[in-house]
């Protein structure tokens, strides 16, 4: 595992119950703004530890749940979501921009 993965997962691990966030966000906040696919690389790689990590709550830009087949069943991202108050329709966060959770504005930049 890289450093670069284990900066994301310590990202992601701060992201709180009922807010979501997306690969780019991320991506932008370690200093990488086009690297939105590789979060999501890390994010697949994040199922097999053995601690939770909240990969659910990883997204992309538009709220959709484009990383669900990645998840061990065919609802359980979304399943996780709603467990945590967030709607879903189609595969999609409604409300999206009142879910988002920012790391650029939540964390300190100190935290990288």
């Amino acid at each position: 595992m890289t450093d670069l993965y284990l900066r994301i997962y310590d990202i992601v691990r701060k992201i709180p119950s009922g807010r979501a966030t997306s690969y780019g966000a991320i991506a932008k906040f370690i200093g990488s703004p086009k690297g939105a696919r590789m979060v999501g690389w890390a994010m697949n790689q994040s199922h097999s530890f053995s601690e939770f990590m909240p990969a659910h709550r990883v997204v992309n830009r538009f709220g959709m749940l484009s990383g669900k087949h990645h998840f061990p069943g065919k609802n359980i991202m979304q399943e996780l979501l709603e467990n945590e108050g967030i709607v879903i329709i189609d595969d999609q966060i409604q409300d999206f921009e009142n879910v988002f959770w920012d790391p650029m504005k939540e964390l300190d930049m100190d935290f990288i």
